[in-house]
């Protein structure tokens, strides 16, 4: 009888496994290696413990910005409007404190700031039902023009001995804003899988009629989204200025675009009600890597934009066959 629930048990164990590992999750990992062992073989300072470091601590944002555009994608929706968002806030961040506000009083405006942008995108959706990338594409010129504006179009110094630590800080060794990636994905995880509003995004962008028949508000869970995004882009953003000591206006243009091809290189579909986070953690690794390859190999930056547009077309190319496979 024992041994009998002990087979149960390590068989559903290895479902687990299997279950974690299998189809496209599989496919990523492996996919993750053959870049790491491309570009160790070009370069064998690419796979060390500094690049590595350095690799997820110039991915942090992205990650952020992945997490926050992989649910939306999942949701049905999208936002281009992230970069422009997290550039502000690093130059409202900036200039507050040059003005002697208190850390605690930026970072709540900051927050308030993002909860705001997340706001007016999701009414403009939903209430003037115009489609989110349209509405987005004007959020994100709106709020880079009012970068240009209150910065005067200069990069701003931070001097808060404070605010500085919260780029440059190490918690057991590893950089804060690795650390603070790496629990937002935890914690969208969770919400994704073990919750019934992570359940209430998957069937709003699979289905958004049956959803409302079942009584989920379509309304509410994209409020809901944009403003997780904005918040994370406006948190990031601020990160990122603690980071360079300066709050840039022409900070992370285009950073939507690593969000979204990160994503959709980890599985989340483009038609919505598709895809995780772990895949699209994956696919996070997968494009920081690449891109970091390209610069440890000495690949001009010029042709780095041409390589970053061709893997976004991959990435939707395998979107379209994955779609074409589960229809």
């Amino acid at each position: 009888m024992v041994n009998k629930q002990e087979g149960k048990s390590q068989s559903r164990a290895m479902l687990s496994v299997r279950k974690f590992f299998g189809g496209d999750n599989l496919g990523l990992i492996v996919a993750l290696i053959a870049v790491i062992t491309v570009f160790s073989l070009i370069n064998p300072n690419y796979f060390t413990i500094r690049n590595l470091r350095n690799v997820f601590t110039a991915g942090s944002l992205s990650g952020l910005i992945c997490v926050g555009e992989a649910m939306l994608l999942i949701g049905g929706l999208l936002d281009l409007s992230p970069g422009s968002t997290a550039a502000f806030s690093g130059v409202v961040a900036a200039i507050l404190l040059q003005s002697g506000v208190s850390v605690a009083v930026v970072l709540l405006i900051v927050l308030f700031a993002g909860i705001f942008i997340g706001v007016v995108n999701a009414f403009f959706t939903t209430q003037m039902k115009i489609s989110p990338f349209i509405v987005t594409l004007a959020s994100q010129q709106i709020i880079r023009g009012f970068c240009y504006i209150i910065s005067g179009g200069e990069s701003i110094l931070v001097t808060n001995s404070f605010f500085l630590s919260l780029g440059t800080t190490d918690i057991l060794g590893i950089p804060f804003p690795i650390l603070f990636m790496l629990l937002v994905f935890a914690i969208f995880y969770i919400v994704l899988t073990r919750t019934r509003f992570g359940r209430n995004i998957y069937t709003v962008g699979g289905n958004p009629v049956a959803a409302r028949l079942a009584g989920i508000s379509n309304k509410t869970t994209t409020y809901v989204l944009f403003i997780i995004m904005s918040v994370l882009a406006a948190l990031g953003g601020t990160i990122l200025a603690s980071r360079m000591n300066t709050g840039q206006p022409q900070a992370c243009i285009g950073l939507e675009f690593d969000g979204i091809t990160a994503a959709i290189l980890g599985g989340v579909a483009m038609s919505g009600g598709h895809g995780s986070l772990f895949g699209a953690f994956i696919g996070l690794l997968i494009l920081q890597g690449f891109n970091t390859g390209l610069t440890i190999v000495n690949v001009q930056s010029f042709w780095q934009y041409v390589a970053k547009g061709a893997l976004l077309l991959i990435a939707l190319s395998f979107d379209y066959l994955r779609s074409k496979h589960r229809s």
